[in-house]
């Protein structure tokens, strides 16, 4: 089998996994309720959509 000539370094295999971090996903303030949602998707927690009410919901009964 082979095997590697040298030791591979600590920086050299973390500059090979530096690509595998995890990304945050962003997101938006609703402008209904205020509440942190993901873009253009109709907010949970007061069901409105860019200002518009689209779903009934719970909490806003």
């Amino acid at each position: 089998m082979a095997v590697p000539f040298r030791k591979v370094s600590k920086t050299r295999k973390r500059m090979r996994r530096s690509h595998n971090a995890l990304k945050v996903v962003g997101t938006t303030v609703c402008s209904e309720c205020g509440a942190a949602i993901k873009p253009h998707r109709v907010c949970p927690k007061c069901g409105s959509y860019k200002g518009n009410k689209v779903i009934e919901t719970k909490s806003a009964e």
